[in-house]
């Protein structure tokens, strides 16, 4: 197993630099930085809870939240940066949370949203903020595998059966995560009315359930593009499995050098992963692969406004990804006249999937601290929590853009394909 915090794009994660220190007694000084603390972030209705057991609260309320910190050094570093060091110590294990974590989170959130601090204006450099690496060809291997080649083993543990690390679609709150994935390619393949004996062409295919998906449901012919050895080893695997070698190519390659025209363009959950610099050289490998009578979607995590991603978030789980906003996406397709013709914001459909994620990954938090340790497990439950958090909240959005050229004519004149049959499952 590979190791993941061997980190070749910023320093590691300090955990493991032993067990905090005693903050000794608390002071006076200490009150007044942690009220200094909770102003900066807009005052959250919470509870810190100091290294000796003395509380500090709201005057008006016992909040159900709280923050645990176990050193006065812990202290100082959130004050210095926040954004950075509230990840780092959670997942050393210098700051405990009660409560539990998601609520805790959406408090935060919540809270700094309301401060000028934290509360900016579209900013058109977002992507760029933060970022220990962008996402040219070289840049986009080494980010990608950072995330996904830490061992498939891992995914398995917390993914679905089919290994989609996408949002789900949940005709039923109550759906089964499997069920769930199914219904999302399902609505994929709905919205690109696929049919036998077209081809298709996916950049970034993850571990290639969506390709397969669509060869078998539909009768096309997909190929797919990762730049994830491990994800493309664990594709071809099934595909072999499930006999589709014939109807699905697997290419281990940077959607920069697709190849080839297609009746159909699917990209999902890739171009958090591309960024804005690159969106109208991407918009032009859609282009050039997309035939006259095309339909393309793009899924992607989004925003309202252009804001950065977190320092911690980048250079611990994510180096190089950001969502943008939709007017951000336009870059894709404006320059070479693309026709949009659907949006459909899936935003809580995200957050319930990260919930199932979140659960089934606690369920097995020992069989992943063995691979692993202790550090990596609370990281990615902070990572897992914070997506739960910032969808419920409204942060990140899910956006599903279908799009065509300007002149094809023969697009759904309703969107009653959207439509389940009835007794379909």
């Amino acid at each position: 197993m590979k190791d993941p915090w061997a980190n070749i794009f910023a320093s590691a994660i300090p955990c493991r630099n032993g067990k905090a220190n005693s903050g000794g007694r608390v002071h006076g000084v200490d009150r007044w930085l942690v009220r200094k603390l909770l102003d900066a972030i807009g005052r959250p209705p919470l509870r810190v809870i100091l290294w000796d057991g003395e509380e500090m609260a709201p005057d008006d309320a016992v909040p159900a939240v709280a923050m645990v910190i176990s050193d006065r050094a812990t202290l100082w570093r959130l004050l210095t940066n926040p954004l950075l060091h509230f990840g780092d110590d959670y997942s050393a294990g210098r700051i405990k949370i009660e409560g539990g974590l998601v609520p805790f989170m959406e408090t935060v959130y919540r809270a700094m949203a309301r401060t000028s601090r934290f509360r900016r204006k579209s900013d058109p450099a977002a992507y760029r903020r933060n970022q220990p690496n962008l996402n040219s060809p070289s840049e986009s291997r080494r980010n990608i595998q950072y995330h996904y080649d830490i061992g498939n083993a891992f995914y398995q543990l917390w993914l679905d059966t089919e290994m989609l690390y996408t949002c789900a679609y949940f005709p039923d709150p109550a759906a089964s995560l499997e069920d769930a994935q199914i219904a999302k390619m399902d609505l994929v393949c709905r919205k690109l009315r696929l049919k036998a004996g077209q081809t298709v062409v996916e950049a970034g295919c993850g571990w290639g359930a969506l390709a397969r998906h669509m060869a078998r449901r539909c009768g096309v012919r997909v190929r797919a593009y990762n730049i994830s050895g491990e994800q493309i080893a664990y594709a071809r695997q099934r595909a072999r499995a499930e006999g589709l070698e014939g109807r699905v190519e697997y290419v281990e390659d940077d959607y920069r050098n697709i190849t080839g025209t297609y009746d159909a363009f699917v990209s999902v959950g890739m171009l958090e992963h591309v960024g804005p610099d690159h969106y109208r050289e991407f918009g032009g490998v859609i282009d050039r692969s997309l035939s006259d009578e095309g339909l393309g979607l793009i899924h992607a995590i989004g925003q309202n406004i252009a804001k950065p991603m977190s320092p911690w978030f980048l250079q611990r789980i994510f180096p190089g990804s950001y969502p943008p906003t939709l007017r951000e996406m336009m870059a894709l397709f404006e320059p070479w006249e693309f026709t949009v013709l659907d949006v459909e914001n899936l935003r809580l459909h995200y957050a319930r999937t990260c919930e199932h994620w979140l659960a089934r990954f606690e369920q097995n938090r020992d069989r992943v601290r063995e691979m692993f340790d202790e550090c990596f497990v609370r990281a990615w439950r902070l990572y897992l929590s914070g997506c739960i958090a910032n969808f419920n909240i409204g942060s990140l959005q899910l956006f599903q853009v279908v799009f065509s050229r300007p002149g094809n004519n023969l697009v759904p004149w309703t969107r009653s394909h959207l439509t389940l049959p009835t007794g379909e499952p």
